[in-house]
C-alpha cells in the first residue's frame, strides 16, 4: 500500500448544530445509528437519528424547516427530486419506509416492511426489521421510483435465517413489485438508464446461494446472476454499476471484481485478501464499491484473524481506498485511517466519514475525508467524535459526529452533532 497522502486543510467552513443526546461508542464500531441527507434540491439537509427524529434544515442558515417522528431508529435517507420528497428508512419494531414533503414534513405515506419480512422473535437491535439499502432514480419511461430491501435476522440454536424483500415504489408509495429471499441484501444500485437494478448479498445461508441479482427494474424479473464462488455464507459487500458495468466487493474472497453484461468477468484486484503475518492468517472485507467514468473504487474495513476472535496485528490493506482504471490498473491509493460505515458519492467525488480504529484507538483517525476519483485526496474535515454517516451533493458536505469514550480512556471525544460545509470542491 502507497504511503497515505497528509491530510490537508480543505478550505471548506463547516458548521456544526447539536442533536442532542445518544451513548457515546466505545472502541469497536457500532452498528448504524444515524443518518444523513442532502436533498435532490441542493437546498435541504435532513438528518435521522436513533431515537427516530427526523429534522429538514435549509442548507444555508442550518435553521430547522421541519421535525417528525419516525416509527424507528432512522437510519436510512435518500430524496425524490421531482416529487419534493424526503424517504425515510427505519430499523425497528416495523421497519417502516416512509415519505415525508420535503417542503412541510408532512406524511405522505408509509409502508410497513415487517408484514413480509416478519417480526423480530428477540428484544435485540440485530433482531429487527432493518431496511438497509435506499436507492432512488428514473426508470425507462421517465418516472421516478424507490427502490429499498428490507431484512430480519433470527437464530434458534444453530439454526439461522435471513427473510428478506426487495420493493420497488412509484412516487405515491404504490408496490410497483417485490423480489423475496431467504439471504440478507446489503446493497441496491440502479443503472443509469433505469432499466437494471443490482442487488448484493452479503449472507447467503438458506436456498438462495448467489451474491449478486440484477433485476429488470420495470418487472423485478431476474435478468441475471453471478457469484464469488466461495465457500462459506459470505458473498458480497457492494455493487455499483458504470455504464452496463458492475463493480462488486466480494466479501466472499475479499477481492474487488467488474463484471460485464450478464456477469462476464473483465477483471479482478485483491484487496484484502488473507495474508499470513506473524503466524496468523489475516483479511479484512471489502465493504464498499463505487464506479464512475472508467473508475472503482473500493473501501476495505477492519482487519480480522480467520483462526481467532483477536489479533493484535493488522492486514496491510485493512482501511484502504484503492481506485482502478477500466482495464484493473491501479490508478491511486490511500488510507482512510479507520472504519467507514458507508461511502457517500457524487460524481467523481468519494466521501468517506471515518469512524475509529479500535486497534490504534487515535483520535486523529476522527474525520470527514474526501477523495476524487482521478487524483485522490482532497479534503479533510477533522472532528472530535467519530464521523458515522456522510452525504455529499454539488458543493455541500454534510456529516454525522457521534461521541465515543475508548475503552482504556476515562474521556468522551465529541458529540452527537450535524456538520455540514459548502464549497466548491473542485
Amino acid at each position: 500500500m502507497a504511503e497515505p497522502a497528509p491530510d490537508h486543510d480543505s478550505g471548506i467552513d463547516f458548521r456544526r448544530v447539536p442533536l442532542g443526546e445518544i451513548e457515546p461508542a466505545r472502541s469497536r464500531h457500532m452498528w448504524t445509528r444515524s443518518a444523513v441527507g442532502v436533498a435532490e434540491s441542493g437546498d435541504l439537509a435532513v438528518t435521522g437519528e436513533w431515537d427516530g427524529t427526523v429534522t429538514a434544515r435549509d442548507i444555508d442558515s442550518l435553521k430547522t424547516r421541519w421535525t417528525v417522528d419516525h416509527p424507528d431508529h432512522a437510519v436510512g435517507i435518500a430524496s425524490l427530486e421531482n416529487d419534493e420528497t424526503i424517504v425515510v428508512t427505519g430499523r425497528g419494531d416495523t421497519g417502516t419506509i416512509a415519505a415525508y414533503d420535503a417542503e412541510t414534513g408532512e406524511q405522505r405515506w408509509r409502508y410497513d416492511t415487517v408484514d413480509d419480512v416478519g417480526e423480530a422473535v428477540k428484544d435485540t437491535v440485530f433482531y429487527l426489521p432493518y431496511v438497509v439499502a435506499l436507492e432512488t432514480g428514473t426508470d425507462a419511461d421517465g418516472n421516478e421510483r424507490l427502490y429499498a430491501a428490507a431484512r430480519r435476522y433470527e437464530r434458534d440454536g444453530e439454526t439461522r435465517q435471513w427473510h428478506s424483500t426487495v420493493y420497488a415504489f412509484d412516487t405515491d408509495g404504490e408496490i410497483c413489485w417485490t423480489y423475496e429471499t431467504d439471504a440478507s441484501p446489503i446493497a441496491l444500485d440502479l443503472d443509469a438508464d433505469g432499466e437494471r437494478l443490482a442487488v448484493g448479498y452479503n449472507r447467503c445461508m438458506g436456498d438462495h446461494d448467489t451474491g449478486l441479482v440484477v433485476l429488470e427494474a420495470e418487472s423485478g424479473e431476474l435478468a441475471w446472476t453471478w457469484d464469488p464462488g466461495t465457500g462459506g455464507d459470505r458473498r458480497v459487500g457492494d455493487v455499483s454499476f458504470d455504464g452496463e458495468a458492475i463493480a462488486v466487493s466480494s466479501h466472499g474472497d475479499k477481492r474487488g471484481y467488474l463484471l460485464g453484461p450478464g456477469g462476464a468477468e473483465r477483471w479482478h484486484v485483491d484487496l484484502a485478501v488473507e495474508t499470513e503475518i506473524d503466524g496468523e492468517t489475516l483479511y479484512a472485507y471489502p465493504n464498499h464499491a463505487y464506479a464512475n467514468d472508467g473508475r472503482v473504487a473500493f473501501v476495505t474495513g477492519n482487519t480480522y484473524a480467520a483462526e481467532s476472535r483477536e489479533t493484535e496485528s493488522r492486514h496491510p490493506n485493512e482501511h484502504r481506498v484503492a481506485t482502478f482504471d477500466a482495464d484493473g490498473d491501479l490508478v491511486w491509493d490511500d488510507t482512510v485511517r479507520g472504519f467507514v460505515h458507508g461511502l457517500a458519492t457524487d460524481g467523481d467525488r468519494l466521501v468517506t466519514p471515518c469512524a475509529q480504529n479500535f486497534r490504534v484507538r487515535d483520535p486523529d483517525t476522527h474525520a470527514v475525508r474526501w477523495f476524487d476519483l482521478e487524483s485522490g485526496a482532497d479534503g479533510c474535515e477533522r472532528i472530535d467524535g467519530i464521523a458515522t454517516a456522510a452525504a455529499v451533493a454539488d458543493d455541500t458536505v454534510a456529516a454525522i459526529e457521534e461521541p465515543v469514550a475508548y475503552h482504556d480512556e476515562g474521556e468522551t471525544r465529541g458529540r452527537y452533532a450535524l456538520r455540514v460545509g459548502s464549497h466548491s470542491l473542485e
